[in-house]
């Protein structure tokens, strides 16, 4: 608890990996949404279609790149300290 309270323990990774999650399942509703408006036969068409399909097969990976990259510095971080920890450890 004492970690939590001087912002020496990150929940900020936790927390992306929920957004993740959420960005995924968001980008499967739209996906389908646009396929399934493809198929309207007043503003449907070849486009909505594979607008769509591509939302569905793109979109999650654009998702978990953009994740990666938040948590990258996160990564960062934690190797700093392990590296100032072990230096310290070394010095004393």
């Amino acid at each position: 608890m004492q970690d939590f309270l001087r912002f020496k323990k990150m929940i900020t990774p936790l927390m992306i990996q929920v957004l993740f999650g959420i960005g995924v399942v968001l980008c499967l509703i739209v996906g389908l949404l646009s396929v399934v408006a493809g198929f309207d036969p007043i503003v449907g068409g070849a486009g909505p279609i594979a607008i769509g399909l591509l939302i569905i097969v793109l979109g999650p990976v654009a998702v978990r790149v953009y994740c990666e990259l938040l948590i990258i510095g996160f990564s960062i971080n934690d190797t700093l300290t392990d590296i100032k920890n072990k230096m310290r450890d070394t010095i004393e």
